[in-house]
C-alpha cells in the first residue's frame, strides 16, 4: 500500500536541504572521490545507478542536479568512484533497457529521473520485485519504489511575485517543455504569483514540446520578447538554454530582458546579467537522502515524499539578493509564509 509522507514526517529532510540550491548502452564513468574509509569503517560497497530522461545529464536542470547529488554522496562517503554511474537516454525507447541494465547487473538502487519515466519504472519494478528503485517527479505505486515529488507550483508562485514586481512592460512569458502535469504546475503557480501582485499583467505561455532542444527554446523566447515580454520563466530542461541564449543576444543589443531559471541556480551557469532568479528544486538533496537511506538499510519502498516550501524543497537561491531588490524579496518572504501557513492555496493547474 502506498504511504504518503506528511510535512512532519519529512521535517528531518527540510533541515538537511540547503539553499545553494537518453540511449547509451554502457554506464558513464562517475567523477571525483577515491575509494577509502568512511566513518572509520569500510567504504560502502553498494552501487547506485541513475537513468536520465531525454534532457540528459548536462541539461543544467534536474538531471544534472540529480547526478550532482549522487556525486556528492560518493565523495562524502568515499565510495569507489565506479559505484555511482548513470545511463543517458536519448528517447522513450531507452528507458526500460537502461533501467533494466542496472537492475539485472545487481545494482542496489536504480534511479529514474523525471515524470516521463513513471510507467517505465513501474514496469521494471513489477518485473523485478526484489530490486530497489526510486523516481523523481512521479508517483509509482509499487512496494519496491520510493517516489519523490515536488510542489513546483509553490516555488513558482514566488518567482511569479518577483516577475510581477519587476516587469516594465506588464507582459511576462512562460516557456514550458512538454505539456505534462509537472510542467503545468510550474505554469499554474507562476501565473498565480504574477496575478497576486499585479492582476492586470499578461502571462503568455508557450510549450515547445521538448526538453532537449535549445534551438527551439531560443525561437520561443524570440517570439515572446518580440511581443513585448521582458521577463521569461522557463521550465523546459536544456530547451531552456536557448531562452538564456536569446536573452543574452538581446541584452547585448541594449534590451532590458530577463530570464527566470529553473531547478538549479542558473545564474551560476548563465550569469547574473540575464538571470533574474531561479525556481530551485532540491533534486540533488532528495537523491542524496534516499540513496543514503539505502546504504544505511533504511530504504522505504512504497513511500511518497512530497517537498514544498514548508519542507524547503523548493525556493529561490541566495544569489537572488544580487539581482532582486530587497523590498521585492521581503514581499516574496511574506507570500512564502502565507503559503506555508495555509492562507494561500496555490493552484496546481492553470486557471481559466
Amino acid at each position: 500500500m502506498k504511504k504518503v509522507v506528511s510535512v512532519l514526517s519529512v521535517a528531518a529532510l527540510s533541515l538537511s536541504l540547503v539553499l545553494a540550491g537518453c540511449g547509451s548502452k554502457a554506464p558513464e564513468q562517475s567523477q571525483g572521490g577515491q575509494a577509502g574509509q568512511a566513518g572509520g569503517g569500510q567504504a560502502p560497497t553498494m552501487k547506485i545507478g541513475m537513468v536520465t530522461d531525454v534532457g540528459g545529464v548536462n541539461d543544467n536542470s534536474f538531471n544534472q542536479s540529480a547526478w550532482e547529488g549522487l556525486q556528492k554522496l560518493q565523495k562524502d562517503l568515499n565510495m569507489p568512484e565506479d559505484n555511482v554511474k548513470y545511463l543517458q537516454s536519448t528517447g522513450d525507447a531507452d528507458y526500460v533497457p537502461n533501467l533494466t541494465q542496472f537492475v539485472k547487473d545487481g545494482w542496489d538502487l536504480t534511479w529514474g529521473i523525471g515524470f516521463l519515466m513513471g510507467d517505465h519504472v513501474k514496469k521494471v519494478a513489477t518485473e523485478n520485485p526484489n530490486s530497489k528503485l526510486a523516481i523523481i517527479d512521479a508517483v509509482v505505486e509499487a512496494p519496491n519504489v520510493e517516489s519523490v515529488v515536488f510542489k513546483e507550483h509553490e516555488g513558482s508562485f514566488l518567482v511569479g511575485v518577483v516577475a510581477a514586481s519587476m516587469t516594465k512592460t506588464n507582459k511576462i512569458g512562460f516557456v514550458g517543455g512538454m505539456d505534462v502535469p509537472v510542467i503545468k504546475r510550474f505554469e499554474a503557480g507562476f501565473t498565480a504569483g504574477v496575478k497576486a501582485v499585479k492582476p492586470d499583467a499578461q502571462v503568455i505561455p508557450v510549450y515547445t514540446g521538448f526538453f532537449d532542444k535549445p534551438d527551439v527554446g531560443k525561437s520561443a523566447a524570440s517570439q515572446l520578447y518580440g511581443q513585448g515580454v521582458d521577463i521569461i520563466f522557463h521550465a523546459a530542461g536544456s530547451t531552456g538554454d536557448g531562452v538564456f541564449n536569446e536573452a543574452k543576444d538581446r541584452k547585448a543589443k541594449g534590451e532590458n530582458v530577463w530570464v527566470i531559471g529553473v531547478d538549479k541556480d542558473q545564474s551560476l551557469t548563465f550569469g547574473k546579467e540575464i538571470t533574474l532568479t531561479s525556481m530551485m528544486k532540491r533534486v540533488d538533496e532528495a537523491v542524496y537522502r534516499v540513496s543514503k537511506e539505502v546504504i544505511d538499510g533504511k530504504f522505504e519502498g512504497g513511500k511518497v515524499v512530497s517537498l514544498g516550501l514548508a519542507e524547503n524543497g523548493v525556493g529561490l537561491p541566495e544569489t537572488s539578493k544580487d539581482t532582486v531588490p530587497a523590498d521585492v524579496l521581503k514581499l516574496v518572504d511574506e507570500y512564502k509564509q502565507k503559503i506555508i501557513n495555509g492562507e494561500i492555496k496555490v493552484p496546481e493547474e492553470p486557471q481559466k
